[in-house]
């Protein structure tokens, strides 16, 4: 299988911006748990990460697939990974990517399936995966927080976790923080069930930082 990265990120966009033209055609894409679990509309847990709110939403989605995905493609390609799971070298991206779409769906999908009125959208679910994927395969590699602060990606990996937990508890944003959480756990358990040597990388990065 060759990479699918690309294949990804051009489809998104092109779904998303042509569902942007119609507020009928997002209708029909959004995640909508009572449509799922009421009327058998199985299809909006997949089509509700190829659509986003507006452009900005898209593209900060986007770049920060694009910025860590291909590494994470590649890296999982090119390695025999020794762990609990085993999985073909070509199939881990996409276990990791339309595995996070569907993790970030089950708590829409638990909290409301009786709540005809709410619906969700966006890819950012299955970029959390990716990029908690990323931080755990490459813990000491620097990121920067907010574009501006330097540190290393376990550390933004523990800030991430606690700050989507924090407004997922605080509410009222807006945004399913939830699925962010959902879908990172998805990513952090795909690398770790993958690859045995993840928590001695882990234990090592932190050794370097204290």
């Amino acid at each position: 299988m060759q990479g699918i990265l690309t294949p990804i990120i051009f489809l998104t966009f092109a779904v998303s911006w042509w569902v942007m033209q119609s507020p009928e055609r997002k209708e029909k894409w959004l995640l909508r748990p009572y449509m799922v679990i009421h009327h058998g509309e199985w299809y909006r847990i997949l089509s509700h990460a190829l659509i986003h709110a507006d452009m900005t939403h898209l593209l900060l989605n986007l770049f920060v697939l694009w910025q860590f995905g291909g590494t994470v493609e590649r890296t999982v390609q090119n390695n025999q990974f020794q762990g609990v799971l085993s999985i073909p070298s070509d199939w881990i991206f996409p276990v990791i990517y339309f595995g996070g779409v569907l993790a970030a769906s089950i708590p829409s999908l638990l909290k409301h399936q009786n709540n005809p009125g709410y619906a969700s959208l966006g890819a950012s679910g299955a970029v959390s995966a990716v990029l908690m994927a990323f931080i755990l395969l490459y813990p000491t590699n620097k990121l920067l927080l907010f574009f501006v602060i330097p540190m290393p990606a376990f550390v933004a990996g523990i800030l991430f976790f606690a700050y989507e937990r924090y407004m997922n508890k605080k509410g009222g944003t807006g945004i399913a923080h939830d699925a962010h959480l959902y879908g990172a756990l998805w990513g952090a358990g795909c690398v770790l069930l993958l690859d045995s040597s993840t928590l001695s990388r882990l234990i090592s990065a932190c050794q370097i930082l204290f």
